[in-house]
This record gives C-alpha cells, structure tokens and sequence, in this order.
C-alpha cells in the first residue's frame, strides 16, 4: 500500500501524482488521507486515489503529537509501506515523528523517488545544490517527504473510481499546549503559483529601481516580483514573499527573467525548474548564464527600460 499525506490541497494533487506511479510499479493500492472534515475526497480519487481515508476529529488545529497518533494508527490499520508527505512545516515535523514511532527510514525534501533493484530509491539536492544525493530504504516502512513543485497533479479523471472510509477518532491530548497563532505579515505575493516572475538581484544600485523589474513584470501580465537573497534578507527592499532560493520559496514559472542576478547556487536552487529561464546581467561570466536558455550581457539600467518597451510595442 502506498499511502499520501499533506495538510495543502495542492500538495496532496501533486503527491498523489507519484504515488499512482509508485503503487503501478509496485502492483499496490493507493491511499490519501484526510485529517478533519471531507472536503477533497472526491477531487483526489479523480486525481488517482484508489482510497480515501478520513479521519474524523474535534481537533481544529495540527498538533503534531496528535496528527502523528492519527496517521501511525491509519499506516498500521491500512498496511502502508511507502509513505509520501508533503515537505512543508507541519509535513516535515509529522513524517520526523513517524520515523521515530516505527524506528524507520525518513528522506526529507526528495526531488524524485523511484524503485531500483527493487528498492525504493530516493533523490535529494545537498551541500546548497552542489550535489545530489542517492539513498535507498533497508526497513519498511519507508517515509519520503516531497517539496512543492516537484510533481504536477495527473489530468483529472472524474471515470476514475475509488472508496471513501470514514472513521471517528478519539485522540488522546498531548500535554503541549498552543498558546497563540500569530499569522505572519506578508503582502499577498504569491510567488509558487506565478506563471512569469522577474527577479531582481545585487545588479540594483536602490531600493527604488526595483521598479524597474515591476514595469517589465506589468508589461508581461505576470505583475509577480521575484529577487535574491540580499534583496530581501539582508537590505531588507523586499518582504521575504518575494524571496527565491533555497530558504526562500521555489518557484515553477513558465517564464523566470532573472536581472542582476550572480546566479549562485542557493538562487539556482529555488528557480532551476523554470520552464524558460532569461538572464540579464553586466558581467559575461556571471554563473546564472550557465543556467538560462537566453541571456542578455549588458547593463540592466539600460536593457530593462528597451525590453519593457520592445515587449509593450510587440502586445501592444
């Protein structure tokens, strides 16, 4: 059995992704979980979920101690051998947990899992993306968590057929308690789910030539601002919405113009799966032109403004 978990909608669609494909390979079933109330069960068989357990509770919050007790009582009841989380916070700390509980195999934040020799193999970006790690599981069950991204949702499939398993859980409280949630202040960005993202990076001598990058992003309809590290940790001219990289957000975009940007590799990480990648930058040897499909040499003060009017006479 090959069981998919995450607190995110989307993530469960792109999870459930990897796991139809694992459980053909494997001749299992295919189980998502719900913790709560039922408001996807139909969405994700359609998205290949040959099952759908629901795990009906007054708890109107994530704990982790009580979600870990939830999901290590429906791994045991269902058989689950391959576990996929989501690699958000609250994944992260549910499949650590669970790992401890079964004393078994956990490898976090995988860009692709698949079966070698007969084993579940796994691929992890380390050393900040200077290498890619390969690990296999030696114990069962195996528990993988899965950043966003990484896979796209399957076509949805309203033929395809799958059961619905309600069942009511008392959970025992832990002794922790959640004393405040205080949401953090962001300003609505929501670099993830852009389908065109202009960057800016180190190249921007002010804070208020980052307007710049906002005219070329008007212009292109993606109205959505991405930037480096410095931009956002260090001169602080951006909310860490906009922040791109490995500790920032990963983004998928079709299109990702990246301007004064070094291209070091914690960038890379975060913008590497772009569908095109353009760069715009002074210095001809700047590493982010060993990742675009087209670069500009040039100076950025000069080459934004042409490109943003070149692109506005060609739309119109």
């Amino acid at each position: 059995m090959v069981l998919v978990y995450s607190d995110d909608h989307k993530l469960t669609l792109e999870l459930l992704n990897k796991g139809s494909e694992l459980a053909r390979e494997l001749n299992k079933s295919l189980t998502a979980v719900i913790i709560g109330k039922d408001e996807f069960s139909k969405d994700y068989i359609a998205h290949g979920a040959d099952k759908v357990v629901i795990a009906e509770t007054e708890l109107n919050q994530f704990k982790a101690e009580e979600y870990t007790d939830i999901l290590e009582g429906v791994i045991k009841e269902t058989g689950s051998e391959t576990i996929l989380i989501s690699s958000n916070k609250n994944g992260k700390e549910l499949a650590s947990r669970l790992a401890a509980k079964f004393k078994a195999g956990c490898i976090t934040d995988c860009t692709n899992v698949y079966l070698k020799d007969k084993k579940l193999t796994a691929e992890r970006i380390v050393y900040s993306g200077n290498a890619v790690a390969v690990e296999q599981f030696n114990t069962i069950p195996q528990i993988v968590t899965i950043p966003s991204k990484v896979f796209d949702p399957l076509p949805k499939d309203e033929k395809h057929k799958g059961e619905v398993i309600k069942k009511k859980i008392d959970v025992q409280k832990s002794s922790s308690k959640i004393l405040k949630v205080q949401e953090m202040k962001t300003e609505g960005v929501n670099v993830e789910d852009a389908e065109i993202i202009v960057s800016c990076g180190r190249g921007f001598k002010n804070k208020e030539d980052i307007k710049l990058v906002s005219e070329l992003a008007d212009v292109l309809k993606g109205r959505t601002v991405g930037c480096s590290r410095p931009i956002a940790a260090d001169l602080k001219w951006l909310s860490e919405d906009h922040w791109i990289g490995l500790s920032g957000h990963k983004v998928k975009p079709k299109l990702y113009i990246a301007a004064g940007i070094s291209g070091q590799i914690q960038h890379i990480a975060g913008m590497r799966d772009s569908g095109v990648i353009v760069a715009i930058n002074k210095d001809p040897e700047a590493l982010i032109f060993k990742s675009a499909d087209y670069g500009i040499v040039g100076d950025l003060y000069e080459v934004l403004p042409k490109l943003t009017d070149a692109i506005k006479t060609k739309m119109g």
